[in-house]
């Protein structure tokens, strides 16, 4: 690993947010033993150690907390100056990175592969978590989550069509159990439940005519990925609450079956996002376009056919 100037700041910034020489070599593409030697090496030519190490952890010691909250400012003012030059290039280049969820990755990655195909000297460094995080705090250019989870000092752009939640439960499941026809039913059916990346259990939730409801069902299956509940429910254990991009294929092949449609109104759908605060690089400036071209293409009508003669 070359270590002068930005490199090095880099390096302690990238080991500061993930208390780890591992994560932070893998982000920055280097060897872990690399990264070790270059930090070693700048806290040498500097007189004090920025971090404590054990066999188990990694922290910052007081002068490296004092250290990185000096150079990090700065550090981002540089990004950003090197960014506007850049941008005077006939194409951007660079990398972004950008925090997501797994069913959302998913849902824009024919966006992703257009953006490469179109932008050869680009590379997406793409992280799926279910967990929402401070993309600024974590080192990430943008996020792609719903919308009414982006806070609000973020530009959000939107992406796709509005998002609805969907009950669903197996042919054989329901010729064994009266489908329920109110959230309260729910109460006597077994439903796959959800565990939310903070530990908590997901509670379904549901609206009509003003009415809202949330239930937590009962069941003997708790589950953190869709792929594993989409799968249970196809088993015939329970019902499970999916959106509708999770479960469109099986309904459309009658593997699944739909209940309580009325009982799920559309919610607003996936954003791309990034902060405002900020000079935006190229890159992101060119994926955001991209984004408003697909949502552009998605709204407009399909050409009607002219009859034959």
């Amino acid at each position: 690993m070359k270590t002068s100037g930005l490199a090095e700041l880099e390096a302690v910034l990238a080991v500061a947010r993930h208390r780890s020489f591992r994560a932070a070599a893998s982000e920055l593409s280097v060897s872990t033993s690399a990264l070790s030697h270059a930090i070693a090496a700048l806290e040498a030519r500097i007189g004090v150690r920025l971090f404590n190490r054990t066999t188990r952890s990694v922290s910052l010691s007081e002068a490296g907390a004092q250290f990185v909250q000096n150079v990090a400012p700065a550090l981002t003012t540089i990004r950003d100056a090197l960014e506007q030059a850049g941008s005077f290039r006939d194409t951007p280049s660079g990398t972004l990175r950008i925090n997501t969820s797994v069913g959302a990755a998913h849902q824009v990655m024919p966006v992703f592969i257009a953006f490469l195909a179109r932008y050869p000297d680009m590379k997406l460094d793409i992280v799926t978590e279910g967990r929402l995080i401070d993309i600024v705090v974590e080192g990430f250019d943008a996020g792609i989550r719903l919308l009414e989870t982006v806070p609000q000092d973020m530009i959000a752009v939107p992406f796709g069509e509005r998002q609805r939640f969907a009950v669903v439960g197996s042919p054989d499941y329901f010729a064994r159990h009266k489908p329920p026809r109110t959230p309260a039913h729910l109460a006597a059916h077994r439903c796959i439940r959800s565990r939310m990346p903070s530990g908590s259990i997901y509670q379904w939730e549901f609206e009509r005519h003003g009415e809202a409801v949330r239930i937590d069902g009962e069941g003997a299956l708790t589950l953190d990925e869709p792929g594993l509940m989409l799968a249970a429910a196809r088993a015939g254990l329970g019902l499970a609450y999916l959106t509708e991009w999770n479960v469109a294929a099986d309904l459309a092949a009658g593997t699944l079956v739909r209940v309580l449609e009325d009982w799920t109104p559309p919610l607003d759908g996936l954003c791309l996002y990034y902060p405002g605060r900020r000079h935006a690089p190229a890159g992101l400036r060119a994926l955001t376009e991209m984004i408003r071209e697909h949502a552009d293409a998605k709204r407009r009508p399909a050409a009607r056919k002219k009859p034959s003669r």
